[in-house]
């Protein structure tokens, strides 16, 4: 278990990576005045854009859907990556060397300094090989493979499709003349180990590559080509410190868009049935490298399409969709089938509905492009059926309907199914619909399902309660249907984002238009003056708590450098405040011309310390009406001397040019 990554590494990470240069990945960015930039949202449909980029501060926020953050929030978004994960892809791209504090050394426990980054390489460069080797003469064997299932060369050129040589050191001696050591040889997965030292582990094979949600090559998998290959059909990478089968998806790198948009992921069985469906049309579909679709792969996709507590009823009833979708196709044999049944222990980890598509021919999405075309791959995606009701019906179908004991038979099994749904709103239809399914009364059904409801709680098997049907725990980090997430610190509510002040109010206008000129550009502020204002300066709320959090930073005195700075605004802000934060920093200022700029922080800033000045000498008037000149001479006086100064410092920022 890696420790967690030092505060300053991070910092160090945000600090070298350009977010302009990480962003304009995957948006078109132009200018929108000084500092500023702007595209579409690569987050919602828009047509005019709404995305800002504020390269200077390493800040983007999209005013059409909210969303917000730094490079590495971006990073975690867009490629629906973890936290760690975003740094250390960040970092292996900048040159940054994590610290790990749990580890006690510098980088994580059992890692040399820069390994994954050479392991990194040295995928990459045997990616590159094999896909040099695929257009010599010795790789016509595997030429003729993919043709044989309509694959051209622009094809394997998009999947990056290669040829490893039937030589035993091919690969071996182009990587050591690339300078890599037989330590990172070994270590990579790339090279086997024999009596006589390394060999190359894919020799006379067809080779794709696998690689990570952020396009980094981490494995292979091999086809068998030629009738001496005594190896099995289909030979993977073995597990690495950068490759886990049970945590990678091939074609996740090219699909991760397409499911991101969609909310809809197509999970296939081989790598030529990934090529077949995003050729056909259907650019979401991925597949498991040799391992069946488990809990690991179940966290990668409710990153990409997002979890839905609710909608699978709807779905029902309707037949349209809520949430998002996971699709697996399978074969429409014993195998296919079985496998189905495999994924239903899974599907209740994460809230996307999930749906079973099964081609009655026994065709998978290649052959199936092969013999029908296009479009009846994306038919048998269209013709998918909740993966609840495959189940159910096939465990009906190992009994006998046309009997009395057979349709006993089949209640008695389907219904401990029905009552493991954890849903408790899908259970009752499900239930309706198993009645009609055997011919049954309704009564009798749902009986049956109470039954076996009770029987699984009695062993901690109820769906509602501690296991699943398959009897494994479900994920305690998922909430319940109809739950939300807890926070970090406790607590069932979401943290909401303070209520947005009416932007026609000019008192909130100039409050907001303050703070995103100091945010933007805090070297230009009168430092000593914006720091001195009181707490209650601030009329609107949410706006307040932004000038809390730039006083708990340190205010401008404390400021060095301006992404800096605002990173510690935002760490000192509250949740719903951290957002607004963003959003103020990110926001294009009214005034976009250089030679005006500078006038224009000033004048704005100038314009709210005058408003709280305004608001003193009200209150010192007020409490000098209150007071008897007589009976309190000296407090009037003192009060009357501190409205002098507050109406003198009014006067000389008034007269300030």
């Amino acid at each position: 278990m890696a420790g967690r990554i030092r505060q300053d590494d991070v910092a160090a990470v945000r600090e070298r990576a350009r977010i302009d240069e990480i962003v304009g990945e995957h948006v078109t960015l132009k200018p929108a005045g000084v500092g500023s930039m702007k595209g579409l949202c690569p987050f919602h449909d828009e047509r005019s854009p709404s995305f800002h980029v504020r390269p200077q501060v390493g800040l983007w926020h999209c005013f059409g859907c909210g969303e917000g953050g730094d490079v590495i929030s971006f990073l975690q978004k867009i490629d629906g990556l973890g936290f760690a994960d975003a740094v250390e892809h960040l970092a292996g791209r900048v040159g940054v060397q994590l610290r790990y504090e749990d580890g006690g050394g510098p980088v994580r426990p059992g890692e040399e300094p820069g390994r994954r980054q050479r392991l990194l390489e040295a995928h990459r460069v045997a990616a590159a090989y094999y896909a040099e080797q695929l257009v010599t003469p010795a790789a016509a064997v595997g030429r003729t493979f993919l043709a044989e299932r309509g694959f051209d060369r622009s094809a394997a050129e998009q999947f990056g499709v290669g040829f490893a040589p039937q030589g035993w050191d091919s690969l071996l001696r182009h990587l050591r003349g690339r300078g890599f050591t037989e330590g990172e040889l070994t270590t990579s997965g790339l090279m086997s180990q024999g009596n006589r030292g390394l060999y190359d582990r894919f020799r006379g094979r067809l080779v794709w590559p696998i690689r990570d949600v952020t396009g980094d090559v981490v494995g292979f998998g091999a086809r068998r080509l030629l009738e001496e290959d005594q190896g099995p059909k289909y030979l993977n990478s073995p597990e690495t410190p950068l490759y886990k089968k049970a945590q990678v998806l091939y074609g996740i790198d090219l699909a991760k868009r397409a499911i991101a948009k969609a909310k809809q992921v197509v999970v296939v069985e081989g790598y030529t049935d990934v090529m077949a469906a995003h050729l056909s049309g259907v650019p979401t579909a991925v597949a498991t490298c040799g391992t069946a679709f488990g809990p690991d792969h179940a966290r990668v996709v409710r990153r990409l399409v997002g979890d839905s507590s609710a909608g699978a009823g709807v779905q029902l009833a309707s037949g349209t969709s809520v949430g998002g979708e996971i699709i697996f196709t399978f074969d429409g044999d014993a195998a296919g089938q079985k496998a189905a049944l495999r994924a239903f222990g899974e599907d209740q980890r994460f809230y996307a509905q999930t749906f079973v598509a099964v081609e009655p021919g026994g065709m998978d999405p290649c052959d199936l492009r092969l013999a029908r075309g296009p479009e009846a791959v994306r038919a048998l995606v269209s013709s998918r059926q909740p993966l609840f009701e495959f189940v159910i019906r096939s465990t009906i179908k190992a009994h006998d309907l046309d009997t009395v004991e057979g349709r006993v038979g089949a209640l008695r099994a389907s219904a401990p199914v029905v009552a493991g749904i954890r849903d408790a709103a899908l259970r009752p239809e499900y239930a309706r619909m198993l009645a009609g399914w055997l011919g049954m009364e309704q009564d009798a059904v749902r009986s049956a399902v109470a039954a076996a409801g009770r029987s699984l709680a009695g062993r901690g098997d109820a769906g509602g309660g501690d296991r699943r049907p398959d009897g494994r725990r479900p994920d305690p980090t998922m909430p319940g249907p109809g739950e939300r997430p807890a926070r970090p610190g406790g607590g069932d509510d979401r943290p909401q984002r303070p209520i947005a002040p009416d932007r026609a109010d000019p008192v909130a206008k100039l409050e907001r238009n303050a703070l995103e000129a100091v945010l933007q550009h805090p070297a230009v502020v009168d430092a000593a003056a914006f720091d001195a204002l009181p707490t209650d300066t601030f009329s609107v709320p949410a706006f307040r708590a932004v000038h809390e959090a730039l006083r708990a930073a340190g205010g401008l005195g404390a400021m060095q450098d301006p992404a800096g700075w605002v990173d510690r605004v935002r760490e000192e802000a509250a949740a719903p405040v951290a957002g607004l934060v963003t959003e103020l920093a990110v926001t294009p200022l009214p005034e976009d011309r250089p030679d005006a700029l500078e006038d224009y922080v000033r004048g704005v800033v100038d314009a709210l310390v005058d408003l709280g000045l305004t608001r003193q000498i009200a209150d010192a008037r007020g409490r000098l009406q209150r007071m008897d000149p007589v009976a309190e001479a000296d407090s009037y006086q003192a009060a009357f001397a501190d409205l002098v100064a507050l109406e003198g410092r009014r006067r000389a920022l008034r007269q300030r040019d």
